[in-house]
Formats: C-alpha cells, sequence, structure tokens
C-alpha cells in the first residue's frame, strides 16, 4: 500500500513537472486584451438595402459581409486605422464605389455605418 501510494505521487510529479516545462517554454499567448472588436453593416446609400458579399480590409486581414451586410472583426489596438470596403461580388451585387474610412479613436468596441455608392 505504501509503494503504490509513493508510486502515485512521484507519477503526480512528474506529470505536474512536464506540464510546468511544456508552459514556460510554449505559454500561453500574451495577448493582453488590447485588440478592438470592430462590428458594422455595409448599406446602398440608395435605397438603404444591405450589401452582400462586400470585402472589408485592414492591414493584413479581411472579411467579406454576410447576407445582411454584417461584419465583425478584431483588429489590434491602434491609433489611426484604416479599414477599406470594395465591392469583388459585381455579379450579385453590381458595382459599388470602393470606399475607405480611418478611425482615430481608441476604444474597445466601434460599430460603423457604411453607406456605398453605385457607380453610375
Amino acid at each position: 500500500m505504501n509503494k503504490k501510494w509513493f508510486r502515485n505521487l512521484l507519477r503526480g510529479l512528474s506529470f505536474t513537472s512536464a506540464m510546468f516545462v511544456f508552459q514556460a517554454c510554449y505559454g500561453t499567448p500574451q495577448d493582453m486584451g488590447l485588440d478592438t472588436l470592430l462590428e458594422g453593416q455595409v448599406k446602398s446609400s440608395t435605397d438603404d438595402s444591405p450589401i452582400p458579399g462586400i470585402k472589408v480590409s485592414c492591414d493584413m486581414q479581411y472579411i467579406y459581409t454576410d447576407e445582411e451586410g454584417n461584419f465583425s472583426m478584431y483588429v489590434q489596438a491602434y491609433e489611426n486605422l484604416t479599414l477599406s470596403f470594395e465591392d469583388v461580388d459585381t455579379l450579385r451585387n453590381g458595382h459599388f464605389v470602393n470606399t475607405d474610412t480611418v478611425i482615430i479613436r481608441d476604444e474597445k468596441k466601434i460599430w460603423l455605418n457604411i453607406k456605398m455608392d453605385e457607380q453610375p
């Protein structure tokens, strides 16, 4: 009984030590919560209908709007942030003028209402 208890104790300590070394070497992501949630909706300026399939880009990342024209992405903390809105799905949407937007405020969550003009 005493040897079995000692063996289990040694197993537990070995596993705990291995996990500690793994945590020390590889750790957890050091994201300190400095990301900003960027959400919004893209609509047509003529009839206020949502536009699906608009490419929303920021730095090296991008996302497409859903069927209701909504988008949501996390971006790194910033002082000035430039967003681009491009109509890449011209077969479904028609032709909308690409739009750029600069955001200067630094908040944890931002909601944008974007209106895109149709090309003549």
